[in-house]
């Protein structure tokens, strides 16, 4: 049944709510946008039609409250959501709830993310149906004696991960079955923490891998297409700094048998929208199924620019219950795009979060070039959400057409006021094993250690971080006589990470 929208709800914040927003503008729908108290001043909040805000000091008072969403939904007459990505994007409950009230959500079946979201029951569907997974479980880890059997005639390593997992959290290679008990403890601890389940899983460690990831589309009416995939190797502690398209490990054969997988687990899944399956391995003619993202992916662009296909335009129309407007033979590679993430962290000092006044900001104009961001002169940069601040992304004819506009966005990118990775990534790019396209996930922990390092300042100690970041809060609380809630999450993430 096709279901023409009247107003949208965004439920997300940044460049990607932005992001939506402009093409609900196209569409001639209606958005509305919520914000937190951090929020107030946001760029996205200026094009949005309607502007709500969010009770609450953090996130799980915010935009991951799921009644205080549904009620502004209510509130504003909205027909659906679109939940970027992130946040409520992959949350099962989140979709049943709006399911019940038939508002639709721009995204899969609720069913459909619960089936994904366990990487144990995914593994069980992709065997079922014949496509190849890295070699591992067949069930959750019950009892270290099973595990020890199971993995007798396995080499080391091994990797222990969570079967809710995601974002490089709920992970832990194990090198020696000495380490094995240690491993299954601490990552089934991490993983309830998390994702509230404790249920883990054991996978052959792939020491020296290529992630490739490939871009679908479905609609409700049993079509479901692709749009080729993205090379997002380039990773640092399991997040994706740089991506680009189409990936120069694959040759055309290969390229069609990792595409034509992929809509084969569209098809056994009924999955509808737009998502992401992820591949990884260390040769193109054997490439393991990883997982399928339900939802629109921070480093769509690249899919976007060498396609010519807005995906956020595809995915409304699709939750509108309308077919797909192209076939997949009028989806064609043109050229090459590379992204780059912009985050406000410091590489030169362990990539610790940086905060403060963005002052001086220069977003380069240039063609077959965009830059997605939410950012502007005397932005402050929150202390509660994501470092991101800006995609940059560049097109060319070839790859290294792509890499030479690149460069020079880089060069006339100014953020100043905080401590940003452009350098890091200018960096990058003159790497000659990251020019040649030779490269795995450990190409950051192997080619960019020393990076910094000739002209290191002194190290920020914890507590001066810690004085830095109360002097912030304090400053930009508002004035009552409620004492002041002191969020502290980005700089827990980075102790944890440092083993403060």
């Amino acid at each position: 049944m096709i279901k023409k929208f009247k107003r949208v709800l965004v439920a997300n914040r940044g460049e990607i709510a932005l992001r939506i927003i402009r093409t609900l503008q196209e569409l001639n729908i209606e958005s509305v946008a919520i914000f937190s108290d951090e929020d107030e001043n946001s760029y996205y909040l200026k094009y949005a039609d309607i502007c709500y805000r969010l009770n609450g000091q953090n996130l799980a008072e915010t935009y991951l409250d799921i009644p205080q969403i549904i009620s502004i939904i209510e509130k504003t007459n909205c027909d659906a959501v679109h939940p970027g990505y992130g946040f409520l994007s992959e949350n099962s409950f989140f979709v049943e709830a709006l399911e019940k009230k038939k508002i639709s959500f721009i995204g899969p079946k609720s069913s459909t993310i619960k089936l994904l979201g366990n990487k144990v029951i995914a593994r069980k569907i992709m065997t079922k149906n014949k496509i190849a997974c890295v070699p591992g479980s067949i069930a959750p880890i019950s009892s270290l004696a099973k595990l020890e059997d199971e993995i007798k005639n396995v080499d080391f390593p091994i990797i222990i991960k969570a079967a809710a997992g995601g974002g490089g959290r709920g992970m832990r290679v194990v090198k020696k079955k000495e380490d094995l008990k240690n491993c299954v403890a601490e990552c089934k601890r991490e993983a309830k923490t998390y994702f509230n389940n404790d249920e883990v899983f054991w996978e052959k460690y792939i020491e020296n891998p290529r992630h490739i990831e490939v871009q679908i589309l479905a609609d409700s009416h049993g079509h479901a297409v692709h749009f080729f995939e993205r090379d997002c190797s380039i990773q640092r502690r399991h997040q994706k700094l740089i991506e680009e398209a189409p990936s120069s490990f694959l040759d055309k054969e290969q390229r069609k048998s990792i595409t034509n997988i992929a809509l084969k687990i569209a098809e056994v899944t009924q999955y509808e929208n737009a998502g992401t399956v992820e591949f990884i391995g260390e040769e193109p003619d054997k490439m393991f199924f990883m997982e399928v993202n339900p939802r629109i992916q921070v480093e769509h662009p690249v899919s976007e620019m060498i396609t010519g296909y807005n995906l956020i335009r595809e995915q409304i129309l699709c939750a509108q219950g309308l077919p797909l407007t192209m076939k997949q033979e009028q989806i064609i590679v043109r050229g090459h795009a590379i992204e780059v993430r912009i985050n406000s962290e410091d590489p030169e000092n362990e990539f610790i979060p940086s905060f403060g006044k963005i002052k001086d900001l220069n977003l380069p104009l240039m063609p077959f070039t965009r830059i997605d961001t939410h950012i502007y002169n005397n932005y402050q940069v929150p202390t509660s959400y994501d470092s991101m601040l800006a995609k940059v992304i560049s097109w060319g004819q070839s790859r290294r057409d792509a890499l030479k506009r690149m460069k020079l966005m880089l060069e006339e990118l100014e953020i100043n006021g905080i401590a940003t990775t452009q350098r890091f990534h200018q960096a990058i790019l003159n790497q000659k094993k990251f020019l040649s396209g030779d490269y795995t996930t450990h190409f950051i922990s192997e080619e960019m250690n020393d990076f910094g390092k000739e002209k290191k300042s002194e190290p920020i100690l914890p507590e001066d971080f810690i004085i830095s970041l109360i002097l912030s809060e304090i400053k930009e609380s508002k004035k009552d006589s409620k004492m002041i809630n002191l969020n502290l999450n980005n700089w827990n993430n980075h102790a944890r990470t440092q083993n403060f």
